[in-house]
């Protein structure tokens, strides 16, 4: 094997078209993030056990369910470290149970039992050298989620790449629910310089970009909050018939796109951030 290959398993759309990366090195194999429902991160499973080499490790990018909730699954099978910024990892202490009991009873068994939890927690630059693989995260604080982080991979004699999480989408509508836009924005502006000469980014959502497919993310985080600031009129929350507009204005913005469900989900929480006076 000349280098790492890195295999992309894309969830269902019931599981949010969630991006999981198997990286392949020639002692094993390192997996970045994990589905979110039980189908999804079984398939994922038997994707690992083809490649038929050790599972190294799993890195997780940040603390939203559709990428740590496969994690128990996985080392079922074999025991390997759970790597992730430490920030991170303690908001996934923190949001697990919750988030179980708000959606096991919409999901069913297809929502897993149990959460297993990053077991090797990370500072900002640190290196997790595995192999041939060195990975270095980067801490980002609140943006997407409650606390994102992403992982700069360099293999001996390649090119770096980064696993961005969901940082930025790309060709999706986003999730802006946890009402961090404002410190989003903030993050990619810093990112679109630490990584200007990197040339793959791995999106948790979305096909592998250039750097590019930040600006793009910063863009329809713009007029998503402008949007959602007239359509407030300073107010923390949108009025009746306000979200169906908002829907419209990045459904036209962003065409054919997928999880379009997301567009209104997230749009008073930006209310919220807006009517605070958190600006981007």
């Amino acid at each position: 094997m000349a280098g790492p290959v890195i295999h992309t398993y894309r969830a269902a759309e019931a599981g949010l078209n969630v991006n999981s990366y198997l990286v392949e090195a020639e002692s094993g194999v390192v997996v970045v993030d994990t589905s979110l429902l039980v189908s999804d991160i079984e398939a994922l499973r038997a994707r690992l056990r083809a490649l038929k080499k050790p599972l190294a490790a799993i890195l997780v990018s940040h603390a939203h369910p559709d990428h740590f909730n496969g994690v128990a699954a996985l080392v079922r099978d074999q025991e390997a470290p759970v790597y992730a910024a430490a920030t991170v990892g303690k908001v996934i202490e923190q949001i697990a149970e919750a988030k179980r009991e708000q959606w096991s009873p919409v999901y069913g068994p297809e929502w897993p039992a149990e959460t297993h939890y990053p077991d090797a927690l990370l500072a900002d630059g640190d290196q997790v050298r595995l192999g041939e693989l060195t990975f270095t995260v980067r801490e980002l604080g609140p943006a997407e989620s409650h606390a994102d982080s992403y992982f700069l991979l360099a293999a001996d004699g390649r090119p770096p790449v980064a696993f961005v999480g969901d940082v930025a989408f790309h060709g999706t509508h986003p999730y802006t629910a946890d009402g961090h836009s404002a410190r989003w924005l903030a993050a990619l502006d810093l990112l679109a310089g630490e990584l200007d000469g990197v040339g793959t980014l791995y999106p948790g959502h979305g096909d592998p970009a250039g750097p590019g497919v930040l600006a793009e993310q910063r863009r329809y985080l713009l007029y998503y909050r402008e949007l959602v600031r007239r359509l407030a009129g300073g107010e923390p929350h949108l009025p009746e018939g306000a979200k169906a507009e908002l829907d419209a204005g990045l459904q036209a913005f962003l065409p054919d796109a997928p999880l379009t469900w997301m567009i209104g989900l997230g749009a008073d929480a930006v209310a919220a951030e807006l009517a605070r006076g958190d600006s981007g």
